[in-house]
């Protein structure tokens, strides 16, 4: 994701991996629907991406007359996009701190005060990412088989990886391992967008079904689960896609390691546990159709939710950029 010409420009991930697309959003609208939709997705990149979103949406005020009440038109639009990723609201709420600190120092200032902030929102992910992913491949031994879930990589983040930053972390640093990555029904991120980037990166890997996880772990075929995380109540409760709590109760049950890696900013304070975690509940058509064909009968109807929550008791550990907290734990002072 980056800023060009005034312009947001991300990759839009519905197209991959047959397709690298790049979209050029001009306002804020364009951004908030890109969310919606899941042209850009992940927790991370949806806070980047709503931080450069309020910037389009100030970019494009002709003058400062009702300025308050057309900025909370833009956080507003921008704010009901994805109801569970905390990062949105995490970045939302520090653009709008600088939105209060400028506003009276004219349209200019602000505009650039608050594309300064974006910026920083940008800068100080990658710069996590990176230290979370350091902490995190302490924890990967040679010859490991690594099973992850939906995307976590460049992709979802500040352009270079969670959960997958610390696999190619770890590849980097010389570890020969092997990534099993699961398909993530219904809309197939692992499938889709985690072989793709690993595929990019040189790391081997092999694409599983959902539901052939426990098999496997059966098997002894997988040394660790590592995940992300979309919103890490403060108790260590973990809301993130939709099958994680499944795996974290079969790597319970087989003694599998089983990690979650966010940086801080996806740790959400204000929630004592999990079952105050909003869980979204996107369109039954994602469950009933592929690629656009469907393939239920006619008139079959479908359950959607976006992510489940995985209580703390069933995660080995939480990974951050300040460190790996181990056994999982109230972390809520952290954010």
């Amino acid at each position: 994701m980056n800023w060009a010409d005034g312009r947001v420009e991300l990759v839009d991930q519905r197209q991959l991996p047959n397709r690298v697309k790049i979209l050029k959003l001009k306002d804020h609208k364009g951004v908030a629907a890109a969310i919606k939709e899941m042209a850009v997705r992940g927790a991370p990149a949806i806070g980047v991406a709503s931080a450069y979103g309020i910037v389009l949406g100030a970019k494009n005020l002709k003058d400062e007359k009702h300025l308050d009440e057309k900025f909370a038109s833009i956080v507003e639009e921008l704010s009901r996009t994805r109801p569970t990723a905390v990062n949105l609201f995490w970045a939302i709420a520090r653009m709008k701190e600088i939105f209060e600190k400028h506003r009276h120092e004219g349209l200019r200032k602000l505009q650039q005060a608050l594309l300064a902030e974006a910026h920083r929102i940008k800068q100080e992910g990658l710069e996590a990412d990176k230290r979370l992913s350091r902490n995190g491949a302490k924890l990967i031994k040679e010859g490991d088989a690594i099973l992850t879930h939906c995307n976590t990589g460049a992709l979802a983040t500040a352009e270079y990886g969670t959960a997958l930053g610390i696999i190619k972390a770890a590849w980097q640093q010389g570890k020969r391992i092997k990534v099993l990555v699961a398909e993530t029904r219904p809309l197939l991120q692992g499938l889709r967008l985690t072989a793709w980037e690993l595929a990019q990166e040189g790391i081997p890997f092999e694409i599983i079904v959902d539901n052939a996880a426990g098999s496997l772990m059966q098997r002894g075929e997988v040394s660790r689960v590592i995940v992300g995380a979309d919103r890490i109540a403060a108790n260590g409760d973990v809301a993130n896609k939709i099958g994680t709590y499944s795996l974290a109760v079969l790597a319970h049950h087989h003694k599998i390691p089983f990690y979650v890696a966010a940086p801080t900013s996806t740790i959400d304070p204000s929630l004592k546990d999990g079952s105050g975690i909003s869980i979204e509940e996107r369109e039954p058509k994602e469950v009933t159709h592929i690629q656009g064909i469907k393939l239920a009968p006619r008139g079959a109807k479908a359950r959607n939710p976006a992510f489940d929550i995985t209580p703390r008791f069933l995660i080995t550990a939480i990974i951050t950029e300040r460190g790996i907290f181990r056994p999982a734990r109230a972390i809520g002072k952290l954010a």
